[in-house]
């Protein structure tokens, strides 16, 4: 079995006394583990850095088995991510959410999003709105969508600023004010793909994509949220 692909480095862990276990996420082939032999080079530790991109060759006798890994480096952005606290919390954060999706099951969508995201990490305001966009993209793709697009009451398309917290959808302001105090804030980067967003804005969205997080992916799990999200919103509010 061979396979040829791109892919973001989401971890490495040694193995034996030369060689590494890393993990990639890459468009074609999901998150995928894989050894690197001689991982623990001086030459190769490098590379095999969280939030670089290579070009990986993945072979194994079987699909079942773990396989080998061969990397080119692509792309190195390891020592950005590390100059920058918002962006270590940014990307723990987001390779946790991607552990969350099945090892080998293709999401080229969340992968693009990701390396969309990589380079602007580093940026307090701009990074948190995109991990919240990245969390809805999630949602999505794990079968849990919400509907912003409309109001679940009357249909309307116009002055939708809630989001009901069972069904999920959209509400506008006056089917919702009877109820505002229970509903969620729809911020207005959710809805619109060039909304600027300040950071009540961003906390709205992080509180809104982790109720549903919560509900429909960490709990029945029995995992925690990741503790870099809740420092990320913690920046926002302090």
């Amino acid at each position: 079995m061979e396979w040829h692909d791109d892919g973001i480095i989401l971890g490495a862990r040694r193995h034996g006394e030369s060689s590494a276990i890393v993990e990639l996420f890459t468009p074609s082939h999901g998150r995928h583990l894989g050894l690197v032999r001689g991982g623990r080079s001086r030459r190769l530790q490098v590379v095999l850095q969280p939030g670089n991109s290579v070009q990986a060759t993945w072979r194994a006798r079987l699909d079942e088995h773990l396989g080998a890994f061969t990397v080119e480096p692509q792309v190195s952005r390891a020592a950005s991510l590390m100059e920058s606290q918002a962006a270590l919390y940014g990307f723990a954060t987001l390779a946790a959410h991607i552990r969350l999706l099945p090892q080998r099951d293709p999401h080229p969508e969340l992968y693009a999003r990701f390396l969309d995201i990589l380079p602007v990490l580093p940026d307090p305001l701009v990074g948190a709105r995109e991990i919240v966009r990245f969390e809805l993209a999630l949602l999505a793709d794990l079968g849990f969508g919400l509907d912003l697009g409309e109001c679940a009451s009357t249909g309307s398309r116009q002055d939708l600023i809630y989001v009901s917290p069972k069904s999920g959808r959209a509400v506008s302001r006056q089917a919702g004010a009877p109820y505002a105090d229970r509903m969620f804030s729809l911020p207005d980067f959710l809805r619109l793909d060039d909304g600027d967003a300040d950071r009540d804005a961003i906390a709205a969205g992080f509180a809104l994509t982790g109720h549903f997080l919560t509900r429909h992916v960490f709990e029945p799990r029995r995992v925690a949220m990741p503790a870099e999200r809740e420092r990320l919103v913690s920046r926002l509010r302090g």
